[in-house]
């Protein structure tokens, strides 16, 4: 397939599905153009193309949710830069387009850290929302960075658990519980910071502490993380122009 605007629009457009249209309302995507292209098939067309950084940037023009989604898909984090990220970030109008850039884009640049620290700070609910889905996507896929890195980034949670808005608390706690994860002295930390949330006089907070500390204290977790102490791992250093592509 040629690898042309054009041609990746009509595709889009090809596989549009109004049946997947009409659930993107019910999960919470309002107000946006959506064609009804699922995940998956969004995935296998990414891989297709592969990392084409030009075609990313065009297709994010084109507005419309899949082809902000394919952008950030075949989107080469080492060419990102951090005004790409903020111009990006000003356009966020819904939580699929900013999860998308933030864990498979944003997230293997060398700014990720520096930019979730400045997002959590900002008052647009996406924006603020795509700091804390960085963090747990630094969790989530940057394996090589110790401890000490998520430490320092469970101190600010609690200041923005008691944001009342849906996709901010939500993506609070899963910064939290994906930290939580990565170790067991991650984990004791991140139990500890839900418990000070916990302690805050707001329902947003208490949401965030019970959600989070469901799945930081459950058993499952724990097995896991007494396996991984057992077995010994293997560092790889972070290699974004090597590591950034992702599986369909």
């Amino acid at each position: 397939m040629a690898d042309t605007l054009k041609s990746v629009l009509l595709r889009l457009h090809q596989l549009a599905d109004p049946e997947v249209a009409r659930k993107a309302e019910h999960f919470g995507i309002k107000g946006v153009r959506v064609l009804g292209v699922s995940a998956p098939q969004l995935r296998r067309l990414a891989k297709s193309i592969g990392t084409n950084q030009a075609l990313s940037l065009r297709l994010w023009h084109a507005g419309f949710l899949e082809a902000r989604a394919l952008a950030a898909l075949v989107g080469d984090p080492s060419l990102v830069t951090r005004r790409q990220m903020e111009q990006w970030a000003k356009d966020f109008d819904n939580w699929a387009v900013c999860d998308v850039c933030c864990g498979e884009l944003f997230v293997w640049t060398s700014f990720a850290r520096e930019k979730s620290l400045r997002w959590i700070e900002r008052k647009e609910e996406y924006v603020k929302r795509a700091g804390f889905v960085m963090m747990a996507a630094m969790a989530i896929k940057l394996k090589s960075l110790p401890d000490g890195e998520f430490l320092s980034l469970l101190k600010v949670l609690p200041a923005a658990a008691a944001d009342e808005r849906n996709f901010v608390k939500k993506a609070v706690s899963w910064a939290l519980r994906q930290i939580g994860k990565r170790t067991a002295r991650l984990n004791r930390s991140a139990i500890s910071t839900a418990t000070r949330i916990q302690q805050l006089d707001s329902r947003a907070a208490r949401w965030v502490a019970s959600d989070s500390l469901r799945e930081l204290q459950s058993t499952s977790v724990r097995r896991r993380l007494r396996w991984r102490r057992r077995t010994p791992t293997r560092r790889v250093l972070h290699s974004p122009a090597r590591s950034h592509r992702r599986k369909p």
